[in-house]
């Protein structure tokens, strides 16, 4: 398994359940493909470079996991279909094997 880092961000203003969801969602789909997640580190309410869907600022989530390569493909269509997700990025991290 590689190690892998997902930071995304949802729109402030959404409520506690639904961002709670989104995580639940992100867990089980990292752990459909015999992942583990090491790490969460939710950093807040940060202001963002440029608007982006009428948004000046995201709440922040970075999540250390390691997965399968190949379930990675999946890991990303689940983000990009999920409405609350403004944007995400998958990274691997060669620092942590």
């Amino acid at each position: 398994m590689k190690a892998y880092e997902l930071l995304f961000f949802v729109n402030p203003s959404l409520d506690v359940e639904t961002r709670a969801a989104v995580m639940k969602r992100i867990d089980v789909t990292i752990a459909a493909g015999n992942g583990k997640v090491d790490n969460v580190d939710e950093w807040g309410k940060r202001k963002l470079a440029y608007e982006i869907n009428d948004l000046t600022e995201g709440d922040y989530t970075l999540i250390n996991f390691h997965a399968d390569p190949a379930s990675i493909a999946e890991l990303d269509r689940v983000l990009r279909i999920t409405d609350a997700v403004e944007r995400h990025m998958i990274v691997r991290r060669d620092d942590q094997e």
